[in-house]
């Protein structure tokens, strides 16, 4: 009797000095599902989060026996993810477009131009700018012409961009305040003209002979939209971007705001490839602080699709005789190319059309010489021809793309291309089988900013009304853990950064998703109905859903 109650209480004495000796951490979030997307895809229950910082993850059990903290969550059997990543995002062209009449979901000209109409009354300057109108979404399923806008903005300059940033309509006044005549001729660009006379249509290069010369927004207005942007960016999930081509100045606003604590979203950005800046940052070297990564330069090699700008190598099946634009000319491409090399920067460059694709992938080839660790990027790797798959292997390319292009593109996609040439279109499942890593975004503002529709795009190749019953091009589709790969840690190795963010692991930033549903099992119709309850950068709360 009496030895049994001696150990009874060691027992106790042991539980009570076991307790007293946790270590003391800042949060733990236990009772829930952990998707850690480490290598083995490790599915936990609990995690301990200190200084930022993941510590342990485990258990409940074993969580709570070894740490104690202020902070607890307990999520009663919720999901949780890493935040997600969006690998091609214009965060920061997002937040300043702001400002702009948002033509995005228009259904016919007469509506931009009711739009532009009532927003004119308001603009917060002379200029009126529009930004997200998309033919392929009207009836009549041909670029606008200025007759209208010249009507109702006889002296005051308008300029409305196309969703995909690669066409514009610009009227009379704004051509006329620009010098824009017919005889303007644009490399890796085009002024429209039909019957002698300007449409007002300017494709890639060329809309920058306006775009460039209207006033920008003052830098206090556009550190406002970016707050803005972030919050919306957290409300969907978002823990990092990857800011395609952004400028000096841009840089700078960030940097600023972040080191004084105002903004808090991660940020990979590519630099605007331009002759002004291209060699100072080539011997500036990467720029690394805690939020902001300076790691690649991003440089177009075609146009888009939509607006028929994606360079192919026939003609387009919808248009003879006409194969679209190289924006940037093989001679300098090899030379940007051969330069980066030098450093530990990425290139990262815009392809859609196989033509372009083809090209850049040997331009990179030659300047990359065999099997490396560079991680250069092929941006949208919209349309490929069979016998070019090889070289994102070969060389260690990564195809960074953006699955809801698919499912925008897919209604008039094959018009463009042709049956034989959409067979290697949107080939996102080949790609990854190919290189063994695929990078996942959106492209917003060109698309929509929400990853659930990435997500649901990659796995069902449906739109966001269930379209088509079947899926498009269904054998295109990724598993749902490869989408889940994609949007985290597939996206942080994109840019270097898998040893810091993009999985749940200890020694990692504490940024993580609380969700409502479980995207790994729950029925297709749910995935877009999912809620994202609570996002968390740095083991910090930055959005809870009210």
């Amino acid at each position: 009797m009496l030895k049994n109650t001696f150990i009874l209480i060691f027992s106790i004495l042991f539980l009570i000095s076991c307790k007293l000796k946790r270590e003391d951490v800042d949060l733990i979030v236990w009772n829930a599902r952990i998707y850690t997307v480490n290598p083995d895809f490790f599915v936990t229950e609990a995690m301990a989060i200190k200084d930022g910082k993941i510590i342990e993850i485990g258990s409940d059990e074993s969580i709570l026996g070894r740490y104690r903290a202020k902070d607890t969550l307990k999520l009663q059997g919720k999901t949780v993810f890493p935040g997600f990543i969006d690998a091609h995002c214009h965060f920061t062209g997002f937040a300043t477009d702001m400002w702009k009449c948002n033509l995005v979901g228009t259904q016919s000209f007469n509506e931009i131009l009711e739009k532009i109409r009532n927003y004119a009354k308001t603009a917060p300057m002379q200029w009126i700018y529009g930004r997200g109108w998309d033919q392929n979404d009207w009836e009549v399923k041909e670029f606008p012409d200025k007759t209208e806008l010249d009507k109702l903005f006889p002296n005051r300059p308008v300029f409305l961009k196309r969703i995909d940033g690669h066409a514009a309509l610009a009227n009379q006044y704004a051509l006329n305040l620009m010098g824009i005549t017919v005889n303007t001729k644009v490399k890796g660009g085009s002024v429209e003209i039909k019957n002698g006379k300007l449409t007002g249509i300017l494709l890639d290069n060329a809309m920058d002979l306006i775009d460039l010369k209207i006033p920008p927004i003052s830098d206090g207005l556009a550190k406002n939209y970016y707050k803005n942007a972030e919050q919306i960016c957290f409300s969907y999930g978002l823990t990092g971007v990857h800011d395609c081509g952004i400028s000096d100045h841009t840089i700078e606003l960030l940097d600023e705001e972040q080191k004084a604590g105002r903004l808090k979203m991660k940020v990979f950005a590519m630099i605007s490839y331009d002759t002004a800046n291209f060699q100072t940052w080539i011997n500036k070297g990467i720029y690394k602080s805690e939020r902001l990564k300076v790691g690649g330069f991003k440089i177009y090699t075609d146009g888009a699709l939509g607006s028929r700008g994606a360079c192919l190598l026939k003609p387009y099946s919808d248009k003879k005789n006409w194969s679209g634009l190289l924006i940037t000319e093989p001679q300098r491409l090899n030379a940007i190319a051969a330069a980066i090399a030098e450093t530990d920067f990425q290139m990262c460059s815009h392809a859609i059309g196989d033509s372009a694709n083809r090209l850049i992938l040997k331009t990179y080839a030659a300047a990359l010489k065999g099997k490396n660790g560079k991680r250069w990027r092929v941006e949208h790797a919209q349309v490929l021809d069979e016998t070019d798959f090889s070289y994102f292997k070969n060389y260690y390319i990564i195809p960074s793309v953006q699955p809801t292009h698919a499912t925008s593109d897919m209604y008039w996609a094959r018009e463009r291309l042709g049956e034989k040439r959409m067979k290697y279109a949107y080939a996102y499942k080949a790609l990854l089988d190919t290189v063994g890593i695929i990078a996942l975004g959106t492209d917003f503002p060109v698309e929509d900013i929400s990853p659930l529709k990435t997500f649901y795009a990659a796995v069902e190749r449906k739109d966001s009304k269930g379209f088509p019953a079947n899926g498009f091009q269904k054998e295109s589709a990724l598993s749902r853990k490869e989408t889940l790969k994609g949007m985290t840690i597939w996206a942080a190795c994109a840019a270097h950064e898998e040893n810091e963010k993009g999985s749940l692991e200890p020694g990692k930033s504490a940024d993580f998703i609380v969700l409502d549903a479980d995207l790994m099992s729950c029925e297709d119709d749910a995935i877009l109905k999912t809620q994202i309850l609570l996002t968390y950068l740095n083991g910090e709360v930055v959005y809870k859903k009210n």
